[in-house]
């Protein structure tokens, strides 16, 4: 499912682009028409996200809360004022790297509906369109509290005492802190790649229980998912390796020498040369070193 920094990157295209504007919001495929009859005609003021959550504040306060999921994405469109990616989401079905918008076509509002779209918003520029979204809802101040009160801190905020929180929640658990690093209640916003790639740049057994791990090596892992998550965020894709690895040439990693460990399994480790690991846990495939992570 899109990581933190996608969402993040989501609420500020969404304030660009829609803050201070009133909304006409629609379900078109129906499942969202009683929470759009909620929004619709009112101003979005503020949208903010954590972690995988993202929150759109209307004037009259109530929330239009969204959790993408596996499959779950938003495409846009709009006037030359209208600018950003034009999908964001379901990295199965265009990856994390966004698709950019495109000027080549004159505004003449928005397109009829395509495929299952759970909410449209609509503004005097542009559209948003939601398709797949694991959670889709209309909310209260009080029920947004209480979403984000489940939560662990998240890296792309980086608050005041949220260093020490994250270390206090993982290293007061015995599960494996490959499992730790992917529950959105001990850190939010983390997913698949970001978790493989942090532990190999820390050189961290992705099998160490959360108790094992001594509080200068917890800082580390926040530190570093700080800075990957930051640089996700500015580039709109997730790349952890230097330009030292890139082949090339170019300015930008081709995306095969984007990771260090994540989907090389059985190839050699950048650092190493041993194979690189892949198994599942949780659920979800793991990636690591067995000869750096020790």
């Amino acid at each position: 499912m899109p990581e933190g920094h996608s969402v993040h990157r989501l609420a500020r295209q969404f304030q660009d682009v829609f803050g201070g504007w009133p909304l006409d919001v629609s379900s078109p495929q129906g499942r969202f028409a009683a929470g759009a009859e909620l929004l619709t005609g009112h101003t979005m003021v503020e949208a903010t996200a954590h972690g995988k959550q993202l929150f759109l504040k209307f004037d009259h306060e109530l929330f239009l809360h969204v959790h993408l999921g596996l499959y779950g994405a938003w495409s846009f469109g709009g006037d030359s004022s209208f600018t950003g990616a034009s999908s964001i989401g379901a990295p199965r079905r265009i990856g994390e790297r966004e698709t950019g918008s495109s000027s080549d076509v004159a505004y003449a509002g928005p397109p009829p509906p395509v495929g299952a779209v759970r909410v449209r918003l609509v503004s005097g520029h542009g559209w948003a369109d939601l398709r797949g979204a694991t959670t889709c809802a209309a909310i209260t101040a009080a029920e947004a509290a209480a979403v984000l009160a489940r939560l662990g801190p998240d890296p792309l905020h980086n608050g005041q005492g949220d260093r020490e929180e994250f270390i206090r929640r993982l290293r007061r658990r015995k599960t494996a802190v490959a499992l730790l690093l992917m529950d959105q209640s001990v850190l939010a916003g983390v997913g698949n790649i970001y978790r493989a790639e942090v532990l190999f740049r820390q050189a961290v057994d992705p099998w160490t229980p959360g108790s094992s791990i001594d509080a200068e090596t917890a800082g580390r892992l926040w530190d570093d998912t700080v800075d990957t998550m930051s640089d996700g965020v500015r580039d709109g894709r997730i790349v952890t390796t230097p330009p030292t690895l890139w082949t090339g040439g170019g300015a930008e990693a081709p995306d095969g020498d984007a990771h260090f460990v994540y989907k090389r399994g059985g190839l050699p480790c950048r650092a190493c040369g041993t194979p690189v690991g892949m198994t599942e846990i949780g659920a979800r495939k793991l990636y690591w070193c067995p000869g750096c992570q020790v």
